[in-house]
């Protein structure tokens, strides 16, 4: 049986050039990314320049105060490395306070769910690496749109009006920043971020005196460090606020945990399929489970790895299931035997578990002289009394704060080959008050770690939360061709998943791959608070057709209609090393992802 062919009509075309290719979750960051390219800078002064702009034009889904995760590879060195922008949990972030303050959760909000914020000093310090622009001209962009405004999204408005009790009735700091007067802002309405604008104007300034580029830019770092920023939150957790559990508590993280931590690069994990090397971060991530996924899925016929397929889509959701059970068992900052994990012996053993019938258990695999760690499994979450959940999706706020927040993405690669797949996420507004000084609040990375013992995400000082931030380089020959990612939290890889099948094994273009119907399981442990999971489970969009559906329910799974166009926020910019043809693509769900290039 052959592969689904792809279809005849896109939402739009595969942008084909030579000049350089941009592609992100919003249209004004692509195009600051595309005009820096236009300039003369190169993919690394792109996409900090758009990245920076992600910041003020989609707030409900990333900020200055969250996380950034990158595989990057230059022209001339094209070995893929990752960019560490996943902040560390808090000195005083300890199992046993948390307990002591009577959670049995890291909340998904407040500043009890803060890592360090990363995102910022890890665009720093690739742009001191490699790129080639003054600080100054890549925040421009940002800093014009926070000062002078942008036109606020819907889905930003939509979310402030989601959360707008609880700014009103406990968080008064993110009222008047999101509402002044009481007032939630129209679609389309421009809106600025001057205290922000006034953070970045400080970056640019720590510089003055230095003589040298480099020398400007890791002042900046300094000052991001050891400055305004770091001064500013210290002082505003230390006053007790509502977290997503109904109580109010007082945040740990302290000016020294910013003092003490750093961006950092390190080597991508590599895996092999079917004459391409995927490339994703070690296992404080959640990219070795897409990779554990491939390496079940290769032992298969191409018939069974066709998403659009009943076969193909139960084989690719029970694969899943087995990789992610592992990922829960085994994965976070720590030893995670990934040479196992990932090998062909191993993914043999796990290939031999997927039947013809949905699976509805919790089944890591076994590895020597490794207990496997067994998250709690809650099917449902009952709020505490008095607490209402309000909003579906991603983002999900309460009146408690609960957010299951989203995320962005940003794909750049230049005329050289400089190559980027970048992940921003975290701090988005809804997910703690507003710091005033500073037009932003903190991330909520630490709700992914667990509160039990025994776990490698155990909430430990100093070790990174195990993220589910996963970028992607694709590499043939040794040469990177694809940089890809999308939001979408514990969907993230799923997501990526779908278009690495169906671009190398079914021979779609990069937006036919975009385009086509997506699914994924929730028969996982949810990586966001309150850390549910639905054994079976199993959510489509519509166009998957009724026959796939009804044959999927067969089997089984639980399925869940999204409706057509729900699922998947993707991008990708590629590069055909032979003939140097550049191509961008973007996701048209939600309408704001858009590539350009030329």
């Amino acid at each position: 049986m052959a592969f689904t062919p792809p279809p005849a009509f896109t939402t739009r075309p595969t942008l084909q050039g030579t000049f350089g290719m941009s592609a992100s979750t919003h249209w004004l960051a692509t195009a600051a990314a595309q005009a820096v390219l236009e300039r003369g800078g190169n993919a690394f002064d792109a996409a900090a320049a758009g990245a920076f702009v992600l910041h003020v034009v989609e707030p409900h889904l990333n900020g200055p105060g969250g996380d950034l995760v990158a595989l990057v590879a230059t022209a001339d060195d094209p070995a893929p490395v990752v960019l560490s922008g996943q902040g560390p949990a808090p000195a005083g972030a300890t199992r046993e306070h948390y307990l002591a303050e009577g959670l049995e959760l890291v909340p998904g909000s407040g500043a009890l769910a803060a890592a360090v914020p990363g995102a910022v000093d890890a665009w720093l310090l690739l742009l001191k690496d490699h790129g080639t622009w003054e600080l100054a001209d890549v925040l421009a962009f940002a800093i014009g749109y926070a000062e002078g405004g942008h036109p606020v999204l819907e889905r930003v408005c939509a979310t402030i009006e989601r959360v707008a009790p609880l700014f009103a009735e406990h968080w008064p700091t993110s009222a008047e920043r999101w509402m002044p007067g009481g007032r939630i802002p129209q679609p389309g309405e421009l809106i600025t971020d001057p205290a922000y604008a006034r953070v970045l104007r400080r970056l640019i300034a720590a510089g003055d005196g230095a003589a040298r580029r480099e020398e400007r830019i890791e002042a900046a770092r300094t000052e991001w460090a050891t400055g305004i920023v770091a001064q500013a939150v210290d002082a505003f957790v230390r006053t007790p606020h509502r977290h997503s559990d109904g109580g109010d508590h007082a945040g740990v993280i302290a000016a020294s945990d910013f003092a003490a931590y750093r961006a950092s690069y390190e080597p991508a994990i590599t895996s092999e399929f079917r004459g391409h090397t995927i490339a994703k971060t070690a296992a404080w991530g959640q990219g070795p489970a897409l990779l554990a996924t491939l390496a079940i899925l290769d032992g298969f016929d191409d018939d069974r790895l066709d998403p659009s397929t009943e076969l193909g889509a139960h084989t690719i959701l029970e694969a899943q299931k087995l990789a992610y059970a592992d990922r829960d068992a085994y994965f976070g900052d720590d030893d995670v035997p990934l040479d196992t994990l990932l090998s062909p012996a191993y993914a043999a053993e796990r290939r031999a578990l997927i039947g013809d019938r949905a699976s509805t258990g919790f089944r890591p695999g076994a590895l020597p002289g490794r207990e496997p760690f067994a998250p709690p499994l809650r099917t449902a979450y009952t709020p505490p009394s008095g607490v209402t959940t309000a909003g579906v999706g991603e983002p999900t706020v309460s009146r408690t704060g609960e957010t299951r927040g989203d995320t962005c993405h940003i794909d750049v690669v230049d005329r050289w080959g400089n190559i980027v797949s970048a992940t921003p996420s975290g701090g988005w507004l809804q997910s703690s008050p507003t710091i005033p000084e500073l037009g932003f609040c903190l991330g909520t990375r630490l709700q992914m770690t667990w509160l039990e013992e025994g776990s490698a995400s155990t909430l430990t000082p100093g070790r990174r939360p195990r993220t589910t931030l996963t970028p992607t380089l694709v590499l043939r020959d040794g040469v990177p061709v694809t940089a890809l990612g999308s939001p979408g939290g514990d969907q993230q890889d799923q997501w990526q998943l779908l278009y690495l099948l169906r671009t190398i094994v079914g021979g779609y273009s990069p937006q036919q791959a975009i385009d086509a119907p997506a699914l994924h399981t929730t028969a996982i442990a949810e990586s966001f608070w309150p850390r549910t999971w639905e054994p079976a489970g199993a959510v489509v969009e519509d166009r998957l057709g009724d026959d796939v559906i009804a044959g999927l329910e067969a089997r089984g799974h639980r399925v869940t209609r999204a409706g057509d166009w729900t699922l998947g926020r993707l991008s990708s910019v590629g590069r055909d090393p032979q003939t140097g043809v550049l191509t961008a693509a973007a996701n048209p769900r939600g309408q704001q992802g858009y590539a350009a290039g030329r």
